[in-house]
């Protein structure tokens, strides 16, 4: 009798909730109409009374786009202007000098160069502010009336002044435009050592990677003592290319999670068996410009102790993009879920910690030159068991290793110090087996 009671009472309970969760949603749904109302009369009374007459197109695509951009940095709203200019990073080629940019409080500033480009050969640095395009002041414009005016055809000239913080006056550089061809992946032979350089993770990058290291093999007639994975001022790009990647070096295994909203809302992506670069010493340079799937290539080799991870800490951008499209021109860029390494790490804020931190002395800016990160974007995503210590940028006292000045090292002929330290470990590792084998050990926190 008494059973009976308790299930009649707890049924009683779970309807007696049904009105209140309605009355909710209704309390809800009529604050949202009355903001869409006041909406609609702001609208109203703009296209009535602003000094000037307004294009409607254009209002309605600013409150688009001033909504995205109450969310987080990375969502928003591509025109078909926008999701062209996607496609071409993603797919194609352009004019232009080669570089990632953004605006900050009206000014346009670098993320960075692409490596082998106008922009890189002619020193540009990420962090640097583009103040002048062609003696033209460009602060307060728009981001895409700058983007604009820095691509065009190939062979032209155009002239950038360079605000950089630790210089005292302006820089003004001449430049002249070429075809950036969106090649992912280049690859070398240094000290019978692969290096092999992802520019961005557009549509192939796997592929290339691993027809990268055939030709490798190739050109040496034999395999190489290592390879070396320089990811660095590398922007991101594809998910699926992160996984193919990283794949590409991991015999098995856990290579990312991403979690979106609800509890439940998890994809795991793992490794395939075989290791195209069998199990031979790995180095992965990252540096404050690797951001997003490279850093979701480096937590991965890192995590499951495949690859040493050297350089500087990387951007911190551990969010993940889902095109959503509204017609077959226009889409939605909306951040949908976090990634996490396979020992459960978000990188949001913090990034990637390399195991040896090698810093780019052979860059005569390199202590003057401020670090631009996720952590940096307003309205960011917060990672809530991020740890916040502000000396992971200090150096308590100097590292005798890194001691020397650019000049010193460009009379030795080392002009990119972090790769030749790369180079130098990866032949310490060779001739070290147990080094090899703790490498090769499961994965951390596992």
């Amino acid at each position: 009798m008494k059973s009976t009671f308790l299930q009649g009472a707890v049924a009683l309970g779970a309807l007696a909730l049904i009105p209140a969760t309605t009355a909710a949603l209704s309390a809800g749904e009529a604050s949202s109409y009355k903001a869409l109302d006041e909406f609609m009369d702001v609208f109203q009374k703009v296209r009535t009374d602003y000094v000037e007459k307004v294009d409607d197109e254009k209002l309605i695509k600013g409150a688009i786009d001033g909504m995205l951009a109450s969310l987080d940095p990375h969502s928003s709203f591509l025109d078909a202007r926008d999701f062209q200019n996607l496609k071409t990073q993603t797919e194609g080629s352009y004019g232009g000098l080669g570089l990632s940019v953004t605006q900050e409080d009206g000014a346009v500033k670098v993320i960075a160069p692409t490596q082998d480009t106008p922009a890189w050969r002619a020193g540009i640095k990420a962090g640097d502010y583009i103040t002048h395009i062609d003696g033209q002041l460009i602060y307060g414009g728009t981001l895409d009336e700058a983007v604009d005016k820095m691509r065009g055809a190939p062979g032209t000239a155009i002239k950038l002044t360079i605000v950089r913080a630790g210089r005292d006056k302006p820089i003004d550089l001449t430049l002249t435009r070429e075809i950036i061809q969106l090649k992912p992946v280049k690859w070398e032979v240094k000290d019978n050592i692969g290096v092999i350089t992802i520019v961005s993770f557009s549509a192939n990058t796997g592929a290339d990677l691993r027809q990268a290291i055939r030709s490798i093999d190739k050109s040496l007639g034999h395999k190489p003592t290592g390879y070396v994975l320089d990811l660095r001022s590398n922007p991101g790009g594809l998910l699926d290319e992160a996984v193919s990647v990283s794949d590409s070096f991991l015999e098995r295994g856990e290579i990312v999670s991403q979690r979106g909203r609800a509890k439940g809302d998890v994809e795991r992506y793992y490794a395939k068996p075989g290791d195209d670069a069998k199990g031979l010493p790995v180095i992965v340079l990252v540096d404050s410009g690797s951001a997003s799937a490279s850093e979701i290539v480096a937590g991965a080799l890192q995590d499951q102790h495949r690859a040493l991870v050297m350089g500087e800490r990387s951007f911190g951008k551990g969010s993940v993009q889902t095109m959503l499209p509204l017609s077959s021109t226009t889409a939605l860029k909306l951040t949908t879920a976090r990634y996490y390494t396979p020992s459960g790490r978000s990188v949001q804020e913090g990034g990637i910690e390399p195991d040896i931190k090698v810093p780019q002395i052979s860059d005569p800016d390199y202590k003057n030159r401020p670090k631009f990160r996720e952590s940096d974007l307003r309205r960011h995503l917060i990672n809530e068991i991020r740890s916040d210590d502000k000396t992971l940028e200090e150096d308590a006292k100097d590292d005798p290793r890194f001691a020397m000045s650019a000049e010193e090292l460009k009379k030795k002929g080392i002009t990119d110090f972090q790769l030749d330290y790369a180079l130098k470990t990866i032949g310490r590792l060779a001739s070290t087996p147990a080094a090899t084998i703790a490498m090769a050990q499961p994965p951390r926190g596992k």
